[in-house]
């Protein structure tokens, strides 16, 4: 723990990936610019994440190619050549993101308290966060603010948004209803709840006055996923998935009015532009994991698949342990989403009830 210190000229801060955590991490950048304005920061990031942030206010980009093997490396450290930073705050303990920290020149290295900097990230720092108590990743990001002297507060969101892309969502959804997103892939397909119980959330949705717009990237799976919603429901859905860039979906997302998604980066860039998230989960703690603004809209079945399979109290296993196994999502009910939709409309749109 850094205590009280004037403001840095520079720092770097150190976040790879996933598009979720970049987001959860925005938000702490942010919460230091706004303390410190004049802190010039640099932040070291994957590029897929680089896609969605770019144009963030205040911030220079470089790129890690993790795909790129040494020469990733060789190529971060030519890139920051001579360059000295006051602070690095070292936020992700992977193994290969503590390699690439040796490529960045820091007078201080913050890393994550003993507890938590696994895979050795503790062997890379010379200082620590304050130990936290079952924190959401969101909060366990801003421990990291509060080492730099930052009073924290609630987070918020200025995301990087064109006109450009406004205007391409606006003309890929020009509908006059309110908009239901189902983001229904998650990077593992354990995580994913099943076509069917999507299907009839669209059709519950669309009965209710919505249209539906099916979002996900690009790859074979979740335009299998897509299809098989799309041939299930009983009405017209909007399918988009491949075919938006990052910036493209989250113009998307914020112009919705509800999503659904499992434990995927599209509900957490939704949080970054104030749409209400259902989340659906099984595997991770959505109290660690979920959608920061909205956990109380999340559809879990983690408490159960836990202790099913460790015979033990949540309380008693260390807090972020993940259940593991195909199925558990299948515990989810339509009966239970449907709750979590009336309850969001209640909150947010009483005029659509």
């Amino acid at each position: 723990m850094l205590g009280q210190m004037t403001a840095p000229k520079n720092l770097c801060l150190l976040r790879l990936s996933a598009i979720g955590d970049v987001c959860h991490a925005v938000a702490m950048v942010q919460q230091i610019q706004a303390q410190y304005p004049t802190t010039k920061i640099t932040w070291v990031i994957g590029k897929i994440e680089a896609s969605l942030l770019a144009g963030l206010d205040g911030v220079e980009f470089v790129i890690f190619d993790k795909r790129a093997g040494l020469q990733g490396y060789l190529d971060l450290r030519q890139t920051l050549k001579g360059r000295k930073f006051d602070v690095l705050l070292h936020m992700q303990v992977a193994l290969r993101a503590s390699l690439a920290s040796l490529c960045i020149s820091a007078k201080v290295k913050i890393g994550f308290d003993r507890l938590r900097a696994k895979e050795g990230q503790w062997l890379f720092t010379n200082q620590k966060i304050l130990p936290q108590k079952n924190p959401h990743v969101l909060d366990g990001f801003l421990g990291f603010a509060k080492a730099l002297g930052v009073k924290t507060k609630a987070p918020s969101w200025k995301m990087p948004i064109s006109d450009e892309d406004q205007l391409w969502a606006s003309e890929a959804i020009s509908s006059t209803k309110p908009i239901a997103i189902i983001s229904p892939a998650a990077s593992k397909a354990e995580r994913n709840w099943h076509s069917e119980g999507y299907a009839k959330i669209a059709d519950h949705f669309i009965e209710r006055g919505f249209d539906v717009v099916i979002c996900g990237g690009p790859t074979t799976a979740e335009k299998l996923l897509a299809e098989e919603i799309n041939a299930l429901s009983q009405h017209s859905l909007t399918n988009l998935v491949g075919e938006t860039s990052l910036k493209q979906l989250l113009a998307i997302l914020k112009l919705a009015h509800v999503v659904i998604a499992p434990d995927t980066g599209p509900a957490h860039m939704a949080v970054t532009v104030g749409t209400p998230v259902i989340g659906l989960y099984a595997h991770s703690n959505p109290y660690r994991t979920g959608p920061y603004l909205y956990k109380d809209y999340v559809v879990s079945c983690y408490q159960s698949s836990i202790q099913q399979q460790y015979k033990t109290p949540l309380a008693q296993l260390p807090w972020g342990i993940r259940a593991k196994g195909h199925g558990l999502m299948n515990a989810i009910t339509v009966g239970q989403v449907k709750d979590k939709i009336k309850q969001v409309i209640a909150d947010h749109y009483p005029e659509l009830q």
